[in-house]
């Protein structure tokens, strides 16, 4: 079958509106020429796919869903690598949040580019935005019972439990992340006081990677808020963040947008990729493609484990691929979290219950998840490769995993390696790394009291 053939079919199933007969569907092809000869076939006929990714020679379309056994013939075409549906990874809300609007949108404007169907979640959780001081330690926490300490070390004034708990205020005597491009695929990230955001794309439509949802914005907050001003520090605030919108203002994305992000990232030399979301019910070729490229191109790949709690029955992808960093939430007395997904492969334990970070608006809101887990381990690995740009990503996991703190009564399953420690993973002192490496947690604080609702994402 030669590629004229190929163009043939996509002109018999091919459709050009949306209907609810409309589905998404992507070729890859085995090399780049006959990605290159289809597209330029399809242009001569006057065929226009919905996107093209030539990094990972993709071509996508709509298709008549009566169509559908004709176009997967295709994967017998010596040509395609396969065929597959353009999945949806898909925010779960409850309740369901209004889209942000900005000012001179008009009301239907954060609808645009809504997919149509799919189960896929982003892991995270979100309460009502405010300004409101965050929870700050300014002592050692202690046991009422017990009287063990459950932090590290003392917290500075104005930076949140989170973020000392992974030690990065004990890092940043040695680095801040200084210049480490960090990309967010996320909702996108709002204009923010405490965030410096140095670029970004929207593979949705091409136009402004602004957040209409709020979800990316408090990511990006936990990896990299700048704390000037007595705002309040993400954990490595000197890095090169990028703003990635893959995602609509519903926290709704096709597998090829996110793909299509994961490209950018490639050809603009981004170092971590935070993926805080997962795909289930489904398993996406694609997306395992685009995640083994950025690592095969040095990019180290963080992704959160998912929100589906004890019985989730294994983590989501990409968490699940080896490709990536795996991880788990946990609360603020050091318990893993009710709903943080159990499975082989999760790899690193870091904090995702009342996260409070940057809100769209230039506030802060509080949020749950194992969405605000990952970005935790995307500030901290870009701490240490600001102190040594010569590792690996496996280099990198390593260091991670060998310096967490075991926590008692979690299996690998739950937690990984354990909780994430920064400053030990710098070696900032070994004889102390090794001695919090063998210690173990056991205390149970009762959890504060926390004022507002939350909903989970």
């Amino acid at each position: 079958m030669e590629l004229q053939k190929v163009e043939q079919l996509v002109r018999r199933c091919q459709v050009s509106g949306i209907s609810s007969r409309t589905i998404r569907q992507m070729i890859r092809f085995k090399y780049r020429r006959h990605y290159t000869r289809c597209l330029r076939e399809l242009r001569k006929h006057g065929i226009r796919p919905l996107k093209s990714i030539k990094g990972e020679r993709i071509i996508c379309f709509n298709i008549d869903s009566r169509q559908l056994r004709r176009f997967r013939s295709l994967m017998a075409h010596p040509h395609v690598k396969y065929v597959e549906p353009d999945f949806i990874i898909n925010a779960h809300m409850l309740p369901a949040p209004r889209p942000v609007l900005y000012p001179g949108n008009k009301a239907g404007a954060a609808r645009r580019n809504i997919p149509l169907r799919g189960k896929p979640s982003v892991s995270g959780t979100r309460s009502s935005p405010g300004k409101s001081r965050p929870w700050v330690f300014k002592k050692l926490t202690r046991c009422p019972a017990k009287g063990k300490a459950i932090a590290a070390a003392s917290c500075p004034d104005g930076v949140t439990w989170n973020v000392c708990r992974v030690q990065a205020p004990e890092a940043w005597s040695r680095t801040r992340g200084e210049s480490i491009p960090v990309a967010i695929i996320d909702t996108g990230i709002a204009n923010h006081p405490d965030l410096k955001i140095a670029g970004g794309v929207n593979t949705i439509n091409g136009s402004s990677y602004r957040d209409d949802n709020g979800h990316g914005t408090h990511v990006a907050g936990i990896a990299a808020a700048l704390g000037t001003r007595g705002r309040i520090p993400g954990v490595a605030p000197r890095v090169k963040l990028y703003a990635v919108k893959a995602l609509n203002a519903r926290g709704e994305g096709f597998i090829s947008d996110i793909v299509e992000g994961i490209d950018w990232c490639i050809r603009k030399g981004v170092r971590i990729i935070n993926l805080s979301m997962g795909l289930q019910g489904a398993s996406s070729s694609a997306l395992r493609d685009a995640v083994k490229r950025a690592r095969s191109k040095g990019i180290l790949v963080v992704s959160s484990a998912g929100n589906g709690g004890p019985g989730s029955g294994g983590i989501d992808e990409p968490a699940s691929y080896p490709e990536t960093i795996a991880v788990a939430a946990s609360t603020r007395d050091n318990r893993i979290a009710s709903f943080s997904s159990r499975g082989s492969g999760i790899d690193v334990t870091a904090p995702g219950a009342g996260i409070r970070s940057t809100a769209p608006g230039g506030g802060y809101q509080t949020m749950d998840g194992t969405s605000m887990a990952c970005p935790h381990v995307s500030g901290g690995a870009a701490l240490l490769l600001s102190q040594d740009p010569d590792l690996s990503p496996s280099q990198v996991l390593r260091r991670l995993r060998s310096s967490a703190l075991r926590l008692s009564g979690y299996s690998s399953s739950a937690q990984g390696s354990g909780l994430l420690q920064v400053a030990d993973a710098l070696y900032l002192s070994r004889s102390r790394a090794k001695a919090r490496r063998s210690s173990r947690i056991s205390c149970r604080c009762p959890q504060p009291k926390r004022r507002g609702k939350r909903m989970r994402i």
